[in-house]
């Protein structure tokens, strides 16, 4: 891929055809695994010369991950599954503050009342909405989210994109977000179409 930069603040979204390589752009981004080659970089950290001990922390107290696939824990409750990371990581303290804003967000996420039930128990949408949480509570300087409003209906879809629009503005956060929903750029700062980068002749 050619060279691209997101600014500090940054509203980004991320379209293409399927298989075109976003998820893939976030996993990078996000140290799951190293760049096979060229070099990626989020503020001061070249992500690909840290070890796998520290590439874990980075992601944990850096990165909010919002997965397609939502990856919650089955067996932890919804209280649990916010709080996760913070539980993962000596980087991260866990005290009454962090505890009550996992409360505040699961409040304004409309899931408040599942904070003691397992995510089987809930919907698709609900799930979603759990995994926005989990993202969110540490703070991240930098948001990812893959089909954060998939499975979300308009009302929803719409509160979703002011709860990370709203940790941007007030965490000075970047957001870089795949979607398929083209009625949601015109909120974004700035499209990056992945159907720009195939090699001519390539489907």
């Amino acid at each position: 891929m050619p060279e691209f930069a997101v600014a500090s603040g940054e509203r980004l979204a991320v379209i293409g055809p399927s298989g075109s390589g976003k998820t893939t752009l976030l996993n990078l981004v996000a140290g799951i695994f190293p760049p096979g080659k060229g070099t990626v970089k989020v503020g001061d950290f070249d992500v690909g010369a840290l070890g796998d001990a520290r590439r874990r922390d980075f992601r944990i107290t850096t990165v909010g991950f919002v997965f397609q696939d939502f990856e919650l824990l089955d067996y932890l409750t919804v209280r649990d599954n916010i709080l996760h990371p913070y539980r993962i990581t000596g980087a991260l303290k866990l005290d009454g503050t962090v505890r009550a804003r996992a409360g505040e967000l699961a409040e304004s996420m409309g899931i408040d009342r599942y904070l003691n039930r397992r995510p089987g128990d809930l919907s698709q949408g609900e799930r979603q909405r759990v995994a926005i949480c989990r993202a969110l509570l540490p703070r991240p300087k930098l948001i990812l989210a893959d089909e954060a409003t998939g499975n979300l209906d308009p009302k929803n879809k719409g509160r979703i994109l002011d709860l990370l629009f709203g940790a941007v503005e007030e965490h000075g956060a970047t957001l870089l977000a795949v979607t398929h929903d083209h009625e949601l750029l015109p909120r974004f700062d700035r499209t990056m179409d992945f159907a720009d980068f195939r090699e001519e002749g390539n489907p």
